[in-house]
């Protein structure tokens, strides 16, 4: 991605386009009418999404001494959920509308009590003719004549517009009423916040109407199967809402067999399963997807402060890595009362997307809580040895989390632009560009023949393709005018395409046009400057 200048403003509509027009991403069972909450990766969005995952793997596993990996099953024993608190715990507040029969998830769903302040309609004489004679009326004195009366709610699902639909919202309901006044300036809050006896006052986002929300309840988001032949209650399993806790229990296997020593780490990458309410945004929040989560176990004296921002910097720095710009990233720490037990402290690197600012990545020091809780309910201890005091401890962890299909929405959304650019013959026209960085980008390089019909040139130009095609992901294109497999390239994030031509023949050298993607510029270069290049910033 260019770093000149934060990306311009990109709406969801125009990412779901693209992906769905250049087979990044497809709704699932679409020829069923689709099935919500579940996603297909298409040919391009599947090279995207391995190459994240590659990246990650690489840096996090591959090129450091102290992280190994781990790939544990989808579905373990249910006594791992009981243990680690998802059973009882790993819940939703739920809010049904009676009349549609929709569901919200109550943090999601907001409120605001519509105030509107009014002269009192026994003093407006009184009060004309105060100000008639004193002009300006001080607030002290100016609270006696005035009034303010709650006149009803408004609510709206939570989106990039919340505070203006609930505002529209309160203007609408006051010109519906016919009241006199201003709008005193109200209090968002979620439906968790809403005192028992407002409930039946705030209209349902479905009908428009009160009295049909009820209170929040939890909801389990767990999906439970069964295994083996029978379905009662002592076949109940679940798909693994996580990947984490494979990787604790597993934690003492690693040990005695990885000759590994405090502090390191245990990786994974996988898929997890939530029983979502209201799946939404397209793949940022879904119930079917791909985590890259990673454990690092540190010692009971450890200052795990400092290995946390250790952690937070490295998540920080690989996301740049991979092109996402800083405009879009900021860090949100959570409050220390709102922590769970066990949680020392949690921070989260934020992406600003098209529908807000949203959690991309969480980092938490998580105590030896989940290690203490398996020691606890297998009766099989999760200690080390400490061969300086020769003693037994439960190391504590810090945990990166982040998942690979909101990484992949936020680096369409970081990468996408529209521009006006002008041909060789003067014509103007609008570019879809998307500047992946060459690290995840799905084809690194495209390789045209300027003709399709010269075999001198389509020839050599299949040679070059045979060959780049064994170490890097390429595509050839030899339909079209020169200018728009150019754009084809643009549109899906290609950085770069070599077109072989008649200097590459007739002339010394063996060169090819080399086209840059962002600038549009071009050079010529040797194949063996072309693998140079690939080499240096594909990593």
């Amino acid at each position: 991605m260019s770093e000149s200048a934060a990306p311009a403003e990109v709406s969801m509509d125009a990412i779901v386009a693209l992906s769905k027009r250049r087979g990044f991403i497809f709704q699932s069972s679409e020829i069923y009418n689709g099935f919500n909450g579940f996603f297909d990766y298409g040919p391009l969005g599947s090279e995207l999404k391995k190459n994240i995952r590659d990246c990650w793997w690489d840096d996090m596993v591959r090129r450091r001494d102290d992280v190994v990996g781990l790939e544990t099953s989808i579905i373990m024993h249910p006594k791992v959920w009981e243990a680690s608190g998802h059973v009882d715990g790993f819940t939703d507040p739920l809010v049904d509308c009676k009349a549609s029969k929709q569901r919200y998830r109550a943090d999601q769903l907001f409120f605001a009590a519509v105030e509107v302040t009014a002269l009192k309609a026994d003093l407006e004489l009184e009060y004309a003719d105060l100000v008639k004679h004193h002009g300006t009326v001080p607030p002290s004195v100016r609270e006696k004549y005035f009034e303010t009366k709650t006149i009803g709610y408004v609510s709206a699902l939570e989106s990039e517009r919340t505070a203006q639909e609930l505002d529209e919202k309160a203007r609408e309901l006051k010109r519906k009423l016919g009241v006199r006044g201003e709008i005193f300036g109200f209090k968002m809050r979620d439906m968790t916040e809403a005192a028992p006896e407002e409930i039946a006052l705030i209209p349902s986002p479905a009908t428009g109407e009160p009295g049909s929300l009820t209170p929040p309840r939890s909801f389990n988001m767990m999906f439970q199967t069964n295994v083996g032949a029978m379905t009662d209650g002592s076949s109940v399993a679940y798909l693994r809402p996580e990947t984490a806790q494979g990787m604790f229990v597993d934690f003492k296997s690693v040990v005695d067999t990885g000759r590994v020593k405090l502090p390191f780490g245990i990786a994974q990458i996988g898929k997890s399963f939530r029983n979502e309410i209201t799946p939404r945004n397209f793949i940022f929040r879904s119930r079917e997807f791909e985590q890259m989560e990673m454990e690092y176990f540190i010692h009971e004296d450890a200052d795990w402060a400092q290995a946390h921002q250790d952690w937070i910097q490295w998540c920080w720095d690989w996301l740049r890595s991979i092109g996402l710009p800083e405009s879009h990233l900021s860090l949100f720490e959570h409050e220390k009362a709102k922590l769970a037990f066990y949680s020392r402290g949690t921070t989260d690197i934020m992406f600003k997307y098209p529908f807000g600012v949203q959690e991309l990545w969480g980092i938490a020091a998580r105590g030896n809580y989940d290690l203490t809780q398996h020691a606890k309910a297998s009766g099989k201890p999760q200690d080390i040895f400490d061969e300086a005091t020769k003693k037994k401890f439960v190391p504590h962890v810090i945990e990166p989390a982040v998942g690979v299909d909101r990484i992949l929405l936020a680096v369409l959304c970081a990468a996408y632009a529209e521009e006006q650019v002008t041909d060789e013959k003067g014509n103007t026209e609008t570019r879809t560009v998307l500047r992946l960085s060459p690290r995840i980008a799905p084809v690194k390089v495209a390789v045209l023949p300027l003709l399709k019909n010269k075999e001198v040139l389509t020839d050599r130009a299949k040679a070059l393709y045979k060959k780049l095609q064994r170490r890097y992901a390429v595509f050839y294109d030899e339909a079209g005018a020169i200018g728009r497999r150019y754009r084809r390239q643009d549109e899906i994030g290609t950085p770069w395409c070599v077109t072989i031509d008649f200097d590459t023949i007739e002339k010394e050298g063996d060169t090819f046009t080399l086209r840059e993607r962002d600038s549009m510029a071009q050079r010529r270069i040797t194949e063996q400057e072309l693998f140079q290049l690939l080499d240096e910033a594909v990593y």
